[in-house]
């Protein structure tokens, strides 16, 4: 469902963070893909690193609570593995271009913007309100080829329930042609709570039940965000050839996401904390 030339977004926020997913399309080869995401860390880099990508829209970047996001730096500083454009917006911008892919509308409106330079590296533009005369920001709706996401459950018939922190997931189903969601598990009754999200099967194209997939981030009610992972990935991807001696290991070796995870440990200083 992935294919190249797409524009693709894996979506989560702080946790639920689809790992699996983006193994995968990086085990596939895919190549020239347009990434969105909010927030990309540890995966984009991975993806970026991998050659995957030739444009980043985002609206923050980085190692969280680590630093740097080196496979990032390498391709926008030395065109390695391949040059990578990048669109850069804030995460009020970002989460109204999203909403107005959700609801089928061509632009987001935001009160943002003014006095600072984004607008020369991005696609916002200024209008004057109708009815007050206010200099308003509008900005492009994100309408991806495909969103990825990762969530707690999934009932057999496909209907998605995710609770805890949510970011934009919602607004990135919605605004996608194809949706991929990734599960802890499938059930036979979501039993979802008062205020959980719930995305009806018509909106979600594929479902795959990936225990785990949202490691080294966290999926909550199912396992603890792995702190050291995060730590350890620094080094790795500091230098080219440790990244890719890492990635032929645990990710291009590997035929899933499941012997990704064995993988790591077989190698204790790399898997970190208990992630099960």
């Amino acid at each position: 469902m992935v294919r190249d030339g797409d524009v693709v977004a894996l979506e989560g926020f702080t946790h639920l963070i689809p790992f699996a997913a983006g193994h995968e399309i990086i085990r596939q080869g895919r190549r020239n893909l347009t990434l969105i995401r909010m927030t990309p860390d540890l995966i984009y880099d991975q993806l970026i690193g991998s050659g995957c990508a030739s444009k980043l829209v985002f609206s923050w970047g980085g190692n969280p609570g680590v630093g740097s996001l080196h496979r990032l730096r390498d391709a926008v500083e030395q065109g390695w593995p391949a040059p990578l454009a990048l669109e850069e917006n804030a995460h009020a911008g970002m989460a109204a271009a999203y909403s107005a892919g959700a609801s089928h509308l061509p632009f987001g409106i935001l009160r943002g913007y003014v006095g600072t330079d984004l607008p020369k590296y991005n696609h916002v533009k200024f209008i004057e309100c109708p009815f007050t005369g206010e200099k308003l920001a509008a900005i492009p709706a994100i309408r991806p080829d495909v969103t990825v996401i990762h969530a707690q459950k999934a009932d057999r018939q496909g209907n998605v329930l995710m609770w805890g922190v949510v970011g934009v997931q919602k607004e990135a189903v919605l605004a996608a042609k194809r949706v991929i969601v990734t599960v802890e598990e499938i059930v036979d009754q979501l039993n979802a709570p008062p205020n959980a999200v719930v995305l009806p099967s018509w909106v979600v194209g594929a479902v795959s039940e990936v225990k785990g997939g949202a490691f080294p981030s966290y999926a909550q009610g199912y396992y603890p965000r792995n702190n050291a992972f995060y730590k350890q990935w620094d080094p790795i991807a500091r230098e080219r050839e440790t990244f890719q001696a890492w990635m032929q290991r645990h990710v291009l070796g590997t035929k899933d996401f499941d012997e990704f995870k064995r993988s790591l440990e077989q190698v204790p200083s790399l898997a970190g904390e208990p992630h099960a």
